[in-house]
């Protein structure tokens, strides 16, 4: 079955530049030239991935990307930011509103459906089929949830990698390049940096039940997790 991938972009030019390669490289895109276009398309369709324009009419990128991440329908479809906002704090308040890559126009095709698959890869990879339990916090594999006690967490894609990477491999450090490469899969396109927000936002997710400090900073040697608060 073909990704639907949705493209919320202004300028009709990328818009049917990008849905042109998307078809090449044998997936179906979607169209949205604003942010009330978008909500009205997924509520017809869930994508597998959102490609978002940063600088919309209207609602920007930023917010409709923070209003996603709220949605139960759509808090688990992974988003990649198109920008032409390549400043690292831009880059980093993107993450943060629950971006899973971002894309710096001018960007050429290639790398943006390098950057898609990768993004699918990780979202929708392989994230183990066990049931992993740890001092109250649960990872369902097969269902593709996570528990505080019998309470349902709502996570992002790439927290829920990351968590479900560190409760098989707790108590154990791992300095960011590791964790790039065992979540991210050493994909040349993600910084250092970007660990760092994941690692917040991973907190922030855990914090509602306390669960926050499992997920511990080791300085100077990187992250672990553990039971042991």
């Amino acid at each position: 079955m073909h990704k639907r991938i949705l493209i919320v972009e202004d300028e009709d030019s990328i818009r049917d530049m990008v849905a042109f390669a998307l078809r090449k490289a044998g997936m179906d895109p979607m169209h949205a030239a604003d942010a009330r276009a978008a909500q009205l398309a997924i509520a017809d369709t869930v994508p597998d991935l959102i490609l978002l324009d940063w600088m919309l009419p209207g609602t920007s990128g930023l917010e409709l990307a923070r209003r996603l991440r709220r949605e139960e329908l759509t808090s688990e479809v992974p988003i990649i930011m198109l920008t032409a906002r390549g400043e690292e704090m831009d880059r980093v308040n993107g993450l943060e509103a629950g971006v899973d890559d971002y894309v710096v126009k001018p960007f050429s095709t290639r790398e943006l459906i390098a950057r898609v698959k990768a993004v699918l890869r990780r979202s929708q990879g392989d994230d183990g089929s066990g049931v992993v339990e740890i001092g109250g916090l649960k990872i369902d594999g097969p269902a593709h949830r996570v528990f505080a006690g019998e309470e349902a967490v709502p996570i992002g894609p790439t927290e829920y990698r990351l968590l479900y990477f560190f409760m098989t491999h707790p108590e154990r450090v791992y300095s960011r390049a590791q964790l790039l490469d065992h979540v991210w899969g050493g994909s040349v396109y993600v910084e250092e940096r970007t660990v760092d927000v994941h690692i917040r936002r991973l907190r922030k997710t855990l914090e509602p039940w306390n669960l926050e400090g499992m997920v511990q900073t080791v300085r100077g040697a990187g992250y672990r997790f553990s039971a042991s608060v």
